[in-house]
């Protein structure tokens, strides 16, 4: 069934919206909350949040791409869930998130929630000037938090070009939102 389909079977109050987004993305929302979390129980929460999010959320939004709809509503269930629980000492957000330290700002004053928009709106631009092999190693470490061995295998690299790849790329982000006038 495509994304169209599926989106009418939402404004429809269909019961099998979920079940056939299910079928169409259940993994790739599993997999997006079990790299943040590293705990099966937890993510398969995250899962059914996500689900019951999007049935919240369809109506009345109608999204472009029901793909990054629903990967964008997976992932800040998950990273919401790491971060409730101060104990949680695992997970590939963490890691992720520490490794962008260097080039992100990380004020976390209510001020700031206007700056996080202008943020991810200077690194969607950054984004927009890389290659697409490198556009896709950045955004599969740093936004659905894919280990450095599942990225080499995607991209027909070794783990360590990865590594040395995504740390190039952290210092040309960091270049380009310095010129931006973000400090860093």
């Amino acid at each position: 069934m495509d994304d169209t389909q599926i989106i009418e079977l939402f404004f429809e109050r269909s019961d099998r919206a979920v079940s056939e987004l299910s079928a169409k993305y259940g993994k790739l929302v599993f997999k997006i909350a079990q790299n943040a979390l590293h705990n099966r129980e937890d993510a398969e929460e995250c899962v059914n949040d996500t689900y019951l999010g999007v049935w919240n959320a369809i109506p009345p939004k109608r999204p472009n791409s029901l793909l990054a709809f629903v990967c964008r509503i997976a992932r800040n269930i998950s990273v919401n869930r790491y971060k409730r629980d101060p104990a949680r000492k695992h997970g590939a957000y963490g890691v992720c998130y520490d490794e962008l330290q260097e080039c992100i700002p990380s004020d976390e004053t209510v001020e700031s929630r206007y700056d996080e928009s202008e943020l991810s709106r200077l690194i969607d631009e950054f984004l927009d000037t890389l290659d697409k092999k490198n556009r896709m190693i950045f955004v599969r470490r740093y936004y659905y938090m894919d280990s450095f061995a599942v990225i080499a295998a995607a991209a027909g690299m070794n783990e360590g070009a990865v590594r040395t790849r995504l740390s190039r790329l952290r210092g040309k982000l960091k270049d380009y939102l310095e010129s931006r006038g973000v400090d860093v």
